[in-house]
Formats: structure tokens, C-alpha cells, sequence
């Protein structure tokens, strides 16, 4: 059955490593921003003559940000239409305060009526240094700026408010501190179906 997931938050949070082990065993079709973005990004950030390796300065924002949400909403929707459970990963800071913002998504791909298959599962650390751990730990350039950033870029991590027009049953907030565990992955399967 056609479904729209967003796994959302901060970077160390494990929403990736979350929404790839559901899907793993659900078959859901899974879009990571980063991953799409990736190409894109390294060119348009080259060109302007800055790092390529960059996701979190002014720079990348102002070149890249908005380009990464249109390329992963893009293929979303459009395997939605296909009819496939869709999981989508990313950040999602500024969209999440436009109350209307996910429903005119659907609405432009002529898919309102899907509103009803859309859930939010919004992951985050109650830990400032969990995060730093966990990004630490995975080594990626792209954190680069992120950890030589630090006290700019921790003002980002406090958890945030989806304010889309879902029904509170469909949006989850789950700090994510602790392993991943079997139990942790049944809970998000049960508010996914």
C-alpha cells in the first residue's frame, strides 16, 4: 500500500540507520537526502569554488539546501504514485514549522488524498555529546564542518516540533539513545502500519 514516512532530525541522531533497517525488511523504497544530493552538491559546491565535501555552512544552504529537498520530494512522490511504501530521510528544518507545507507537496503531484498514509517519525538525542559521539564515530567529510563548528552548530539539535497537518497519531518523536534493538524497530513497524 502506498505510504509516506519521513525519518527527520539532526545529524547523529540515527534516523538513517533507523529508516534502513525497517526497510530492509519491509521493502520500502528508501531515499536518504545525503545520498541523492551528494552528485549535485560536490559539483555546485565546486564550482562556486568551495569545499565539496560541505552539508552545513551558510554556503551549502544558501547553494544546495533547497535543490536536496526538491530532488528527494521529486522521486518520493513519485514513487508514492507508483504505489510503494516511501521512506524519506532527512533534516527537514524548515519545513517542519509550515503547517501546510507536506499536504501542498501531495497536493502539486495531484496526491492529497495520501495525506492519510503520511507519518513523521521525528528522531532525536536528549544528549549534546551523544550526538557529537555518533558523529565522531562515523568519520564522514561531510561532518567536517559540523565538528570544527561545534558551538554553532549544536544550537541546531534541540528537538523540534513537527507542525505538518497530520494527525497526532501520525507523528512520532522517538529519542533514539541506546542500541538498536529489535523491540525499538517493532515500535516504529506498529506506527508505521
Amino acid at each position: 500500500m502506498a505510504k509516506l514516512v519521513f525519518f527527520i532530525g539532526p545529524a547523529g541522531a540515527g534516523k538513517t540507520t533507523l529508516a534502513k533497517s525497517l526497510a530492509a525488511s519491509s521493502g520500502a523504497v528508501l531515499l536518504d537526502m545525503d545520498t541523492l544530493l551528494q552528485p549535485a552538491a560536490r559539483a555546485v559546491m565546486l564550482a562556486a569554488g568551495l569545499d565539496p565535501e560541505d552539508r552545513d555552512s551558510p554556503d551549502y544552504k544558501r547553494l544546495c539546501r533547497d535543490l536536496g529537498y526538491r530532488i528527494t520530494m521529486d522521486a518520493a512522490l513519485e514513487n508514492l504514485q507508483l504505489g510503494s511504501e516511501v521512506y524519506v530521510i532527512g533534516p527537514f528544518t524548515r519545513e517542519l514549522s509550515e503547517r501546510y507545507w507536506l499536504e501542498q507537496e501531495l497536493k502539486a503531484a495531484g496526491l492529497e488524498a495520501q495525506l492519510i498514509n503520511c507519518r513523521a517519525v521525528y528522531v532525536y538525542l536528549e544528549d549534546e555529546q551523544l550526538y557529537r559521539s555518533r558523529i565522531e564515530h562515523r568519520g564522514l567529510a561531510l561532518d567536517r564542518w559540523k565538528l570544527d563548528n561545534w558551538d554553532q552548530y549544536c544550537q541546531t539539535l534541540s528537538p523540534r516540533k513537527v507542525s505538518w497537518n497530520l494527525p497526532d497519531a501520525h507523528i512520532l518523536q522517538l529519542d533514539n539513545a541506546g542500541p538498536l534493538t529489535e523491540e525499538k524497530l517493532d515500535r516504529l513497524r506498529a506506527f508505521i502500519r
